[in-house]
């Protein structure tokens, strides 16, 4: 199951789907609380810019495979670019969308 998802352009859109989630999950719950409550930036700091990165490459990706994988923008692209934006919204799309598609 993993070698597939590494496999496929569709399976690498997952995986950062996930760890971009990941990254999010990590910056709200643990960096910022230990940003703001107990004065320590240095997670913060670094995890930022991470997490920013994955998230650009989730874009980047999502639109590329959507070009490649021939996908109607109005079904299917508009919905993992809206997704994206919404926090932990790429877990919901992986779970509806993606997971779906990668089994076809």
């Amino acid at each position: 199951m993993m070698k597939k998802l590494f496999n496929t352009s569709i399976g690498r859109l997952r995986i950062l789907a996930i760890l971009e989630g990941i990254s999010l999950i990590v910056l709200v719950f643990i960096a910022v609380p230990l940003k703001y409550v107990w004065d320590i930036p240095g997670l913060s700091k670094s995890l930022g810019p991470i997490h920013g990165a994955l998230f650009l490459l989730f874009v980047f990706n999502a639109l590329r495979v959507g070009v490649e994988q021939q996908w109607k923008f109005k079904e299917i692209t508009w919905k993992i670019l809206v997704a994206c934006f919404i926090p932990f919204g790429t877990f919901y799309i992986d779970y509806k969308i993606l997971r779906k598609i990668d089994k076809e």
